[in-house]
C-alpha cells in the first residue's frame, strides 16, 4: 500500500518512505503519543493473503519483540490498519556497515563492531531465533558507535527450549532453509539471492557472499549457520575483502561449496584472530565453533589480549614516549594511604596557592625533559630497585572443593612458564615453590630460601562459571607491597586473565624489555578454553609423578587435543611425560620412547617455535635413538628458543654431552639448567 506524507496510522505519522521490498513498504513515521521517531513496516498484498504465513508471522514477531537486548533492533507493536498488517519498529540515525565498510576499518573499530554483532547474536541463539542473513547491510551502526542488528526477515524460530550447544529448541529439529518460509520482520530492504515467491524444502533463502555450506545446499540449518556469516563479515572487516567470490551468486555459491577460504590479505594481523576467523569458516558445521556464546568469549578475550599488549608495548619500546611519566615508589598498603591522604591535601593547597603556578611550569619542562630522556624511566633503574628474579608460589585454593586444586596449581604453573621466557627475570621453577603450598606466606623466608627478590602469591575461589582471582607481589628485600589486583572474571576467561596478570607483572618489576621479549607472556596456545583447562588438569597430575597419575596426566592432554587438534604445548607435554616413564621405570622404553617421539614431531610440526617440542624430541632421539646428530640439533634449537628452559640445558648435559665424553661442556650446561631451577 502507498502511503502520502502526513497521513496518520494510529497514532503514526507518515514522515516519508525510506524502503521497499519484497515484503512490502518501509515508512519514517512520528508516533504522536511519545514524540518519538519509528520505522513502520506495512507487508505486501502477497504475504497477507496467506494466513498461514500471516499467523507464524505474528507468532514469530512476538517471540522477536521479546528480544530485549541492546545490539537488537527494537518492536514497539505490530497491529493492523486498513486491512494491512504493520510492525512498528525503533528508527535507526547512522549508517549501515556496508556504507562503514566504503573506508577501511581500524583494527580496534573493527574487534568492537564484531563483538556487539556477536553478543546479539547470543541473544537471538538463546532465544532459539536464528537470524540466517547476517551480512553489512543488515548491521546499523549508530552515531555513538552501538551496532544493532536489523532484518530478521528470513529468521527461524526453533520451537522448545534452549540448547546450549546449538541453539536449537527442545525436541524441534534444524529448519531447511527455505522450509514454510517462516519469516519474522524485515527491517529495511535486502538483495537477496532470487527465489521463487513460493520457497519450498531444499530451496537457498539469503545473501550469497554471507552463505554458510550447508544454507547454500538447501539443508537443515541451526545457529551454527549465523556464525559461518558471522565469520565471513569478520573477514570482511579486517581485511577488507570477502574470502568466496564470483561474478554471479551461483558461481559465489560454488566458491563456498568448494573453496578454502583466501588468505587474509593484511598479514599483519594476529594469528589468533586468524585461527578464530579460520574456526568460524569451516564447511562442516561440527568443525566449527559449535556455540556464538563460546565465540563471544574467544573473541573478548582476544580483545582484551589486544589491549593490554598495546599497553604493554607503550611500556616496553624506547622509541614511544608518553606524555604523562609518573613515577611510584612501592609501599605497603598503610604507608600507601597515608601517602594519598598526603598527596590529596598537599595538591588541593598547591593549587590554592601562586605556588601551584610555578610548579604547573616545573611540571611542563619535566615533561619536556622527558622527551628528550626517552627511554630513561627504564634504563637507568637502579640494581638496588631493580627485580632481577621472582618466585610464583602456588595460589590459596578458596574454593572449598580439593577438585579445583588444578586450577590453583594450574594458574601458578603458567605463570612460572610465561615469566620464564623473559630474559632477564630469573624465576624460579614449580618443583621448587610446591613445597611451599599449604603453608602460611613468609615471603622472607621463602626469599631467603629461593634466593629471589620478590614473591608472587595469591589465592583463587571458583563457584560454577565464576571466578575470583587475587594476587600480590612484594618485594622481598624491604617486605614492601609492589602491586595487588583482584580480578572477577569467568571460567571462560581464565587463559586471557593468565596473560593479563603476567603481562602486569613485567610491567610492574620495570623489566628492560624489547618488543619481541614479550612473545612469550602473550602467546595464546590454544583457541579453547576447554582444551586449557583440561591440560592444566594434566599439568597438575604430572607433578605427582606415581605411575597412575602420570598415566592420567596423559589421558588429559589427549583429551586437550582431542577439542583442539592443534595444541602444540599439550603434544609437547605427552612427549615429556612419555620420556619421563622409563625411568622410575614405569614403562618400557620400546613402549615409551616411540610415542614420545610421534607427540613431539606433531608438537614440532604446529609450532617450529616451541622449545618443549625440540627438547623433548632431543631426549628420544639421544637416549633412545642414539641419533647424537639429531639429538644435538634439537637440543641446541630448544635453547635457542628459550634460554630459560631448565630442563633443555640439564638434559642436553646429562643425555648428550655426558655419554659423548664431553664432561666439561655437560657440567657447565647441567649447572646451568639447576641455576635457572
Amino acid at each position: 500500500m502507498k502511503l502520502e506524507k502526513g497521513k496518520t496510522i494510529s497514532h503514526y505519522k507518515i514522515l516519508s518512505e525510506i524502503g521497499k521490498g519484497g515484503m512490502g513498504e518501509v515508512y519514517l513515521a512520528e508516533d504522536t503519543k511519545l514524540d518519538r521517531k519509528v520505522a513502520i513496516k506495512f507487508l505486501s498484498e502477497e504475504f497477507r493473503r496467506d494466513p498461514d504465513k500471516l499467523n507464524r508471522f505474528v507468532q514469530e514477531a512476538k517471540a522477536a519483540s521479546a528480544l530485549n537486548h541492546p545490539n537488537i533492533i527494537t518492536i514497539h507493536e505490530i497491529d493492523e490498519a486498513d486491512g494491512a498488517q504493520y510492525i512498528a519498529l525503533e528508527y535507526i540515525e547512522g549508517e549501515t556497515l556496508t556504507e562503514r565498510l566504503k573506508n577501511k576499518l581500524r583494527f580496534d573499530e573493527a574487534l568492537n563492531i564484531a563483538t556487539q554483532i556477536a553478543s546479539a547474536l547470543d541473544a537471538a541463539h538463546s532465544a532459539g531465533i536464528v537470524h540466517r542473513d547476517i551480512k553489512p547491510d543488515n548491521v546499523m551502526i549508530r552515531k555513538d558507535g552501538i551496532v544493532k542488528i536489523l532484518d530478521f526477515g528470513i529468521a527461524k524460530l526453533l520451537g522448545g527450549l534452549g540448547d546450549s550447544v546449538t541453539g536449537r529448541r527442545g525436541d524441534a529439529k534444524p529448519t531447511a532453509a527455505g522450509e514454510d518460509d517462516n519469516t519474522l520482520i524485515a527491517a529495511s530492504p535486502r538483495p537477496q539471492v532470487p527465489v521463487s515467491p513460493k520457497t519450498t524444502p531444499g530451496m537457498i533463502i539469503g545473501t550469497a557472499n554471507y552463505m554458510s555450506p550447508e544454507q547454500a545446499k538447501g539443508k537443515e540449518v541451526d545457529s551454527r549457520t549465523d556464525i559461518f556469516s558471522f565469520g565471513v563479515l569478520l573477514y570482511q572487516m579486517i581485511s577488507g575483502d570477502l574470502p568466496f567470490q564470483g561474478e554471479s551468486p551461483l558461481e559465489i555459491i560454488g566458491s563456498i561449496l568448494k573453496d578454502e577460504p583466501k588468505p587474509i590479505a593484511n598479514l599483519d594481523k594476529p594469528p589468533e584472530l586468524v585461527r578464530l576467523v579460520s574456526k568460524c569458516l569451516r564447511k562442516e558445521p561440527d568443525e566449527r565453533y559449535q556455540t556464538i556464546k563460546g565465540l563471544l568469549a574467544d573473541l573478548k578475550a582476544f580483545k582484551r589480549e589486544i589491549e593490554f599488549q598495546d599497553n604493554l608495548e607503550r611500556t616496553v619500546q624506547p622509541d614511544r614516549v608518553e606524555l604523562e611519566t609518573k613515577v611510584f615508589q612501592a609501599t605497603t598498603a598503610a604507608e600507601a594511604q597515608k601517602t594519598n591522604d598526603q598527596t590529596k591535601n598537599e595538591s588541593i593547597s598547591i593549587k590554592r596557592s601562586i605556588l601551584g603556578k610555578v610548579f604547573a611550569g616545573f611540571a611542563v619542562m619535566l615533561v619536556l625533559s622527558a622527551t628528550g630522556i626517552g627511554y630513561w624511566y627504564y634504563s637507568s633503574t637502579t640494581n638496588e630497585d631493580q627485580v632481577d628474579s621472582i618466585a610464583v608460589m602456588p595460589f590459596e585454593n578458596r574454593s572449598g572443593d580439593a577438585d579445583t586444586d588444578y586450577l590453583s596449581d594450574g594458574l601458578a604453573d603458567s605463570l612460572i612458564y610465561r615469566l620464564s621466557q623473559l630474559p632477564g627475570l630469573q624465576v624460579s621453577p614449580t618443583s621448587s615453590v610446591m613445597r611451599y603450598k599449604g603453608e602460611e606466606t613468609n615471603v622472607g623466608k621463602i626469599a631467603r630460601e629461593l634466593k629471589v627478590d620478590a614473591v608472587m602469591s595469591g589465592r583463587l575461589v571458583q563457584r560454577g562459571d565464576d571466578l575470583s582471582i587475587s594476587v600480590q607481589l612484594i618485594d622481598a628485600r624491604n617486605e614492601k607491597l609492589i602491586w595487588a589486583e583482584q580480578y572477577n572474571r569467568k571460567m571462560s576467561d581464565l587463559m586471557a586473565t593468565q596473560r593479563e596478570i603476567a603481562t602486569t607483572i613485567a610491567q610492574k618489576l620495570r623489566l628492560k624489555l624489547a618488543g619481541s621479549d614479550t612473545k612469550g607472556i602473550t602467546k595464546k596456545y590454544t583457541d579453547s578454553n576447554e582444551a586449557y583447562q583440561l591440560y592444566m588438569r594434566g599439568r597438575y597430575y604430572f607433578a605427582k609423578r606415581t605411575k597412575d597419575d602420570m598415566l592420567k596426566s596423559i589421558d588429559y592432554f589427549q583429551q586437550a587435543i582431542r577439542l583442539d587438534a592443534n595444541f602444540a604445548l599439550a603434544y609437547a607435554r605427552i612427549a615429556e611425560a612419555y620420556n619421563q616413564l622409563p625411568a622410575y621405570p614405569y614403562l618400557p622404553p620400546k613402549e615409551a620412547f616411540p610415542k614420545a617421539k610421534t607427540a613431539a614431531e606433531r608438537a614440532r610440526e604446529i609450532d617450529p617455535t616451541l622449545s618443549e617440542a625440540h627438547a623433548a624430541l632431543a631426549n628420544t632421539r639421544a637416549v633412545f635413538e642414539w641419533d647424537w646428530t639429531g639429538a644435538e640439533r634439537e637440543f641446541r634449537r630448544a635453547i635457542e628458543l628459550d634460554p630459560n628452559n631448565a630442563s633443555a640445558h640439564f638434559r642436553f648435559g646429562q643425555v648428550y654431552l655426558g655419554p659423548l665424553g664431553r664432561h666439561d661442556e655437560a657440567i657447565a650446561e647441567m649447572k646451568r639448567g639447576l641455576e635457572i631451577e
